[in-house]
């Protein structure tokens, strides 16, 4: 989505969001993808959390508004030590890809 423009901008930023809506579609009601409890999913799935705050500055939308319920498990995920201590820092993401927007002249 970083670089992209106009339509095809757009038409990657709806099929981001129907993926993430999809994801959120298979948690349905769980607290977890495994249901109560944290399992392997989860653990795969969290790390994208870091890329959140780029996905929406790039794409001017709010995580929070198009996909309530998948932000609700970040939240429950990051109130375990063990995710919240390892994952890269969303602001950090966000300065590396303008660092990679520079260097490649977008």
């Amino acid at each position: 989505m970083w670089l992209s423009k106009g339509e095809e901008h757009e038409a990657g930023k709806k099929e981001l969001i129907s993926i993430f809506k999809q994801l959120e579609e298979t948690l349905g009601d769980k607290p977890f993808y495994g249901g109560d409890t944290f399992g392997f999913v989860d653990l795969c799935l969290i790390p994208f959390y870091s890329w959140f705050y780029t996905f929406e500055t790039f794409g001017n939308f709010k995580m929070e508004f198009e996909c309530p319920k998948l932000m609700a498990w970040v939240k429950r995920c990051m109130q375990r030590q063990t995710v919240s201590k390892t994952l890269p820092d969303e602001k950090q993401v966000y300065e590396y890809v303008l660092r990679l927007q520079k260097a490649i002249g977008q």
